[in-house]
């Protein structure tokens, strides 16, 4: 028996029957054989962790523009504060740990340079419509290693699809995810609106923090908590009804004052001129995107504005403001 066989079978003793099992996921869409040492969700956890788009996370925007400081999260940083939120709820509910770390690795590889501002941009600017988890589908199936795409597994593609607010996933481990994602941002955009001195922790509705917690230790302890005391031994994942309540409440108060205006989105203008001007450029230039990108539309017949839309949503935000500077900036010269 190899050491993946032996995990499987650990899995079939030790994990929930509503788990999803390493053993019976529905597939990939190319076969592959087997590894003898790790399963299928593992192998997916691992390639997600170790192709380009999710490095280049590091240097996308989570909500601040621009902060000074080194402290602000950052779409990398908030990616692994859902993937250990998960972590821990799926480890506690007995689920599939390596399923759920999967998808919440993967779960915003397609969002844009600039946070929520590139996308809402690109959605406008492309015939097609822009819409980041979808990208992150496409990332995963298509951009990666140079159109061939990383191959997943369907649980995982499904769970990082779904991971929006509407979205329905088929397994309890992207339902984990799904809701992980909430917890995260919500909590860290607090600290991080503290941080900046937007607001103080006591600005924060009492109707709310009374119920999900007085600090950002105590609401995601609290959530943490709520979800897996409801949903043990259950067919679903949820929340109490007081505690969804009280999450979404704080949710629409955080759109209003952070995630909506404020100085935290002082230079959303700038981001939002700068992502239009080189999406212009790169439609009437198309023959200055890299060469895979070309190699895309030669090859797969994809639209010019398909392509220069996932070009422009790969970079990062110093890489966007570097070729903004490159193609629009003039540069002091000397003579020879």
């Amino acid at each position: 028996m190899n050491v993946r066989e032996a995990l499987e079978q650990q899995e079939e003793l030790i994990l929930s029957p509503y788990a999803s099992f390493s053993s019976r996921t529905r597939g990939r869409d190319r076969k592959e054989p087997l590894c003898d040492i790790r399963p299928e969700y593992q192998r997916d956890r691992d390639r997600i962790l170790h192709c380009k788009s999710f490095r280049r996370l590091k240097h996308k925007t989570q909500v601040f523009l621009s902060p000074e400081g080194d402290h602000y999260r950052t779409r990398l940083t908030h990616t692994l504060e859902v993937a250990q939120i998960a972590r821990t709820i799926a480890k506690a509910l007995r689920l599939n740990e390596s399923l759920t770390e999967a998808i919440a690795l993967g779960h915003d590889l397609g969002h844009t340079p600039f946070g929520h501002t590139g996308e809402r941009v690109l959605n406008e600017l492309c015939e097609d419509g822009f819409a980041h988890f979808k990208q992150s589908v496409r990332v995963v199936e298509v951009l990666e290693k140079n159109g061939r795409g990383l191959n997943l597994t369907w649980e995982v593609r499904d769970g990082i699809l779904n991971h929006r607010t509407s979205g329905h996933p088929s397994t309890l481990e992207g339902c984990i995810v799904r809701l992980s994602d909430k917890i995260a941002y919500i909590n860290h955009d607090i600290d991080d609106a503290i941080r900046g001195r937007i607001f103080t922790e006591t600005d924060l509705p009492r109707a709310y923090t009374d119920v999900l917690g007085g600090s950002v230790r105590d609401r995601l302890n609290n959530m943490i908590h709520d979800i897996i005391v409801h949903s043990m031994d259950r067919p679903q994942i949820c929340m109490s009804p007081g505690m969804e309540e009280a999450m979404k409440g704080l949710r629409t108060w955080m759109f209003e004052h952070v995630y909506s205006g404020g100085a935290a989105k002082a230079e959303e203008g700038k981001a939002e001129r700068l992502i239009v001007s080189l999406y212009e450029y790169y439609m009437e230039h198309v023959d200055q995107l890299p060469a895979e990108y070309l190699g895309m539309m030669e090859q797969n017949s994809e639209k010019k504005e398909r392509v220069v839309c996932d070009y422009i949503a790969g970079m990062s935000d110093s890489y966007a403001i570097d070729r903004f500077e490159e193609l629009f900036v003039p540069k002091s010269w000397k003579v020879l």
